[in-house]
């Protein structure tokens, strides 16, 4: 009897196994389903497309900056190859020409969209977050259908074959990407909502309209949040919105600290006008920063080519976004004496600040001051209040690049001190930075600089320009 009952239980057990795997194998090979199902066939609707809708997906890949992700310096632009590294390997971005052996040309629009917003390549394959799908999901109909015309029908064919990425099996398999998906990429087309904090009988100015075209571009085309946003252990952002306070807050990146862009006084915006948001993404420079690393990249291909009314809602939209008084701390105030309690005369005597006075006080400034708007100031820089040290080392190692702006390049760059300064002297130059003038970020290890020089190069800093077509 009780072993009869006993197996009547195990053959229980199993058949729910059975029927969780089944579902599981279904839900993974599932194709998901576009509003564009059961349309034209690939490029039929491009090659029927108005000027206008062209432009339209033109300025919409601008504003995805999808040229600065798939394309390298000694190839045309949208083929490919640009590595991005993982904890696992790197993976290298994908041609995305309409070239019909090696790029997407095949794609029909509803293609085009499972990819952009799914993650879910023509052949069925997933494709690695490093695509933002789960920011671009949020993207709506009408920009999808442009931008899949403007590369179909304006995007010049480019073979190139797609290089296969580094990381080894199993950890490679793709099927598991599918329940990734399931409990990180939720998906759904943005939808306006009221403006948090302001009712409708208030917003006579139309204040909610620009909120949330802000809101909008900065969570699909945008994609701020890929860079900006924290990661959880399965690498997923930890917010997709600003429903939660960690939305925007900051994240290290592949060897660079993307700071905060809430209103954080220290290491966020909160020092910063709504104008200031604007010139920085219009010029890559304000009163307060001058751009480097990998944002540099999106200066130049990116937001300096969007229209004055988006850059002014995307402004307006983070500046809405309050800071954490308790992860930041309370508000830089300019400290003179601020270095260990010591005058200037003493201050020489602290390691780092004889290498501060000889190679960086020319253009930062004795004060740390800056030049503003060509020179940033040191003195309360987000870079020099953050306890992440990679963008201070990244910088001082490898330089920034040139700011392009009008086709105009900068006559002022960072340059790049590997080849001049030793571990140790990078460590305490950078400590004598991050602990003067009221900044708190803090010591640096000679051992941090030595990690980030085996693993960067002066090229990362490089600024390639893409002529999109």
């Amino acid at each position: 009897m009780k072993k009869s009952r006993f197996g009547r239980i195990l053959a229980a057990l199993a058949a729910i196994v059975v029927v969780v795997a089944a579902a599981v194998a279904a839900y993974v090979t599932h194709t998901p389903a576009s509003p564009f199902d059961g349309q034209a066939q690939a490029g039929q609707e491009a090659g029927a497309a108005s000027p206008q809708l062209i432009q339209r997906g033109e300025y919409v890949a601008r504003a995805s900056d999808c040229v600065a992700c798939h394309s390298v310096p000694d190839a045309p632009p949208f083929s490919g190859g640009l590595a991005m590294a993982t904890p696992m390997g790197a993976i290298y971005t994908t041609n995305i020409t309409p070239d019909k052996a090696t790029g997407i040309g095949d794609y029909t629009l509803a293609d085009f969209d499972r990819a952009m917003r799914h993650g879910v390549a023509r052949d069925g394959h997933r494709l690695y977050p490093a695509m933002p799908y789960p920011s671009y999901a949020k993207l709506g109909d009408d920009d999808v259908r442009a931008l899949y015309a403007y590369f179909m029908h304006a995007v010049q064919p480019v073979q190139r074959e797609n290089r296969p990425g580094e990381i080894p099996w199993p950890l490679n398999m793709r099927w598991p990407l599918a329940l990734w998906n399931l409990v990180f990429a939720p998906g759904g087309e943005y939808r306006p909502k009221p403006q948090p904090g302001v009712a409708a009988a208030q917003d006579a100015d139309g204040k909610s309209r620009l909120w949330n075209r802000g809101a909008y571009l900065v969570q699909s085309a945008g994609h701020c949040g890929s860079c900006h946003t924290p990661r959880g252990f399965a690498m997923n952002e930890k917010a997709l919105d600003e429903g939660s306070p960690l939305y925007v807050s900051g994240a290290l990146l592949d060897g660079w600290y993307a700071p905060s862009l809430r209103n954080d006084p220290n290491t966020g915006l909160g020092r910063w006008s709504e104008d200031d948001v604007y010139q920085f993404l219009k010029t890559g420079r304000n009163r307060h920063a001058v751009v480097f690393g990998s944002m540099t990249d999106v200066i130049n291909n990116s937001t300096q080519f969007m229209s004055d009314e988006d850059l002014k809602a995307i402004a307006y939209y983070l500046k809405s976004l309050p800071g954490d008084p308790q992860r930041d701390g309370a508000p830089w105030a300019y400290d003179a004496s601020s270095n260990q309690g010591l005058a200037l005369g003493e201050r020489l005597k602290v390691p780092g600040a004889q290498t501060f006075m000889a190679r960086c006080s020319a253009c930062h400034g004795a004060d740390g001051r800056g030049q503003a708007p060509w020179i940033p100031p040191l003195a309360g820089a987000a870079s020099s209040m953050s306890t992440e040290n990679a963008s201070s080392i990244n910088a001082t190692l490898n330089g920034s690049g040139r700011v392009v702006a009008n086709g105009m390049p900068d006559a002022y760059r960072m340059p790049p001190f590997r080849a001049q300064l030793s571990d140790k002297e990078i460590a305490d130059v950078l400590t004598f930075v991050r602990t003067a003038w009221g900044n708190r970020g803090g010591a640096v290890t000679q051992e941090a600089v030595k990690d980030l020089r085996t693993r960067t190069d002066p090229a990362s800093s490089e600024v390639i320009i893409l002529q999109m077509r």
